[in-house]
């Protein structure tokens, strides 16, 4: 496909951890299938930051692409319970660096406080989040600052059964499985010795006494005791089976290949390194790994000493174990690598034509979003509104009352005759959010879910306007809801000038850039003071269609003003036609 990929990790890719070599398969597979992968990691290696240093800045000055593996920065400690922030100047390189031209930004755990999580956040890319571990999943604490960092990625992925389902339930959303990407040591096993392989846990004595216990009733046979993570302690071996007991370190994929070759079996730790058992398997060496031997750590002397007898079986449980890790190979990783992006790039909308259809029709302000009486929380007279909107210089308006339609019918009817153009709309609350029709021709009922009220639009031959879409001091769509529906919606509401929070038209604005959607502004205005203060400038129109048009090359004018002032307006207002209702 020809795709620039970029990949993100929060570990320092000067040391071995199990995420880096997922990345590092993933990367190499994608690359023989021609793509051009970019790997953004902190670093501890003086070479790897000197030369990601130059990196950036011919990027910054010359705007040459980064490639390889770009060190933005050292390496600090991550965990679930870190409180270090991602130091600045790794977060102003890390910027930097998303200014690329990447079709995918890829990161990998991103729930943690790391480069994972801030290139989600602020990638102008399409965006796939990858989660490894069920105890990295902390991050973001806030629900709040979870659903916006949903809302910034595209496709949700996980590593494994047990990572999926504690992902789900923690960042709800639709996810593909993704194998781990391991493929046999080079060589492949060889003929088997009498040497087993038992990977050491210091928190797993158990298993560890009752294997070496079974080491003496077995004479002719070896026991390596594999320490797969760094600073694991080194276990204690007993004085009778010291000379068939030997310990060693394997915490990259090559030196676990070493150790591996010619083993006759492997006892993985019970939570131990899944890439170790995986790479076991598909090189033809079997498990033991008897189900209750956490409980019952006898099981596991016993399945050592059926081996040592039958090699029927060890050959059965070698022949269960490739056809297990067949799914879990580093081309079938990339064949999900291939599907989840080309299902990510069909969200991105193809660029209007550059050609202006409507280029001799006049330019016209147009304020997309407003209210009148007919609302439950607005006074203001339809009459009024035209008046007022013709007075502030306005070429069109879109009357959205709250689900119900007679302001904009009567509003219609008024205009006629005059040089203001009325868009008929209605705001419509449904299940999942609210939603703007325009141009439509009868009211729309609330309470239906969201595709249900997107459909109902459709039928009318009207247009989709998703109104504050980040506002979430109104009733908004998750990202769940917003990313399914996404294909569905013609104008994406960039400025509303009503919001307390200006972070909300920004974030919307971002979104809105990436995925190439029509823009649209309104003040969604309760009194009159209010109106005109979000518009667009655009090219005046006649159907829906032209609409759509003259949307695609139109302005967005912001004309703000104080929202305090505004809402005291809205105030009064109401409590006027509480006190007239009371006479």
């Amino acid at each position: 496909m020809g795709l620039r990929i970029c990949m993100v990790t929060p570990f320092a890719w000067s040391q071995p951890h199990p995420v880096n070599e997922h990345l590092a398969a993933a990367r190499d597979e994608l690359r023989t299938r021609g793509y051009d992968v970019v790997v953004l990691a902190p670093s501890n290696r003086a070479l790897e930051l000197a030369a990601g240093r130059r990196a950036l800045r011919k990027l910054g000055r010359e705007g040459t692409s980064l490639d390889g593996i770009v060190a933005l920065g050292p390496a600090i400690p991550v965990s679930r319970r870190s409180r270090m922030g991602v130091p600045l100047g790794v977060r102003a390189n890390l910027e930097l660096a998303l200014t690329d031209s990447f079709d995918v930004v890829h990161a990998h755990e991103p729930g943690l406080p790391s480069l994972s999580y801030l290139a989600l956040r602020h990638a102008r890319a399409l965006t796939v989040a990858t989660f490894h571990s069920t105890e990295r999943l902390a991050y973001p604490p806030g629900r709040q600052q979870r659903e916006r960092l949903l809302a910034r990625i595209d496709a949700l992925t996980a590593v494994g059964e047990d990572t999926l389902a504690a992902a789900r339930r923690r960042f709800p959303g639709s996810y593909r499985l993704f194998p781990h990407g391991v493929d046999p040591a080079p060589g492949g096993n060889g003929a088997p010795t009498k040497r087993l392989i038992f990977e050491w846990r210091a928190d797993e004595l158990a298993r560890a006494r009752v294997a070496l216990r079974a080491l003496r009733d077995l004479p002719e046979w070896e026991l390596v005791l594999l320490r797969t993570k760094p600073l694991a302690g080194r276990p204690y071996v007993p004085l009778a089976v010291r000379g068939r007991v030997h310990v060693r370190t394997a915490v990259d994929p090559d030196s676990r290949a070493e150790a591996l070759a010619g083993a006759a079996a492997l006892v993985p730790a019970q939570r131990g390194l899944k890439r170790l058992a995986l790479q076991a398997q598909a090189s033809g060496v079997p498990l033991l790994d008897p189900p209750g031997s956490d409980v019952q750590p006898e099981l596991v002397a016993a399945a050592m000493a059926r081996l040592a007898e039958s090699d029927e079986w060890r050959e059965e449980l070698a022949a269960r174990g490739r056809k297990a890790v067949e799914r879990e190979t580093v081309s079938a990783l990339g064949d999900a690598l291939e599907e989840t992006y080309r299902s990510v790039l069909r969200r991105r909308r193809r660029p209007a034509a550059p050609s202006d259809p409507l280029a001799d029709r006049p330019l016209v302000l147009c304020d997309l979003h407003m209210h009148t009486e007919h609302s439950h929380d607005c006074a203001v007279p339809v009459a009024a509104l035209l008046d007022y909107a013709e007075a502030q210089g306005l070429g069109a308006i879109a009357v959205t009352d709250h689900n119900v339609f007679g302001g904009a019918r009567e509003a219609v009817e008024l205009a006629k005759g005059r040089p203001l153009t009325v868009i008929p709309g209605e705001e419509v609350k449904t299940e999942a959010g609210e939603v703007i029709g325009l141009f439509l021709d009868e009211e729309i009922p609330r309470g239906m879910s969201m595709g249900d009220t997107i459909a109902a639009i459709r039928e009318q031959n009207g247009v989709v306007y998703l109104p504050h879409p980040f506002d979430r001091l109104h009733t908004i769509p998750d990202a769940e809801s917003l990313h399914r529906h996404l294909a569905q919606i013609d104008v994406f509401e960039v400025y509303n000038a009503r919001l307390l929070f200006e972070g909300f038209n920004d974030e919307a604005l971002r979104f809105a850039r990436k995925y190439n959607l029509t823009m649209g502004a309104g003040s969604d205005a309760h009194v009159l003071q209010g109106v005109g203060t979000g518009l667009v400038r655009m090219r005046a129109f006649e159907t829906p269609e032209e609409f759509l048009i003259s949307l695609r090359s139109a302005e967005i004018l912001r004309r703000p003003k104080s929202l305090v002032y505004l809402q005291g307006l809205k105030w009064v207002a109401q409590a006027r036609e509480r006190r007239k209702a009371a006479v």
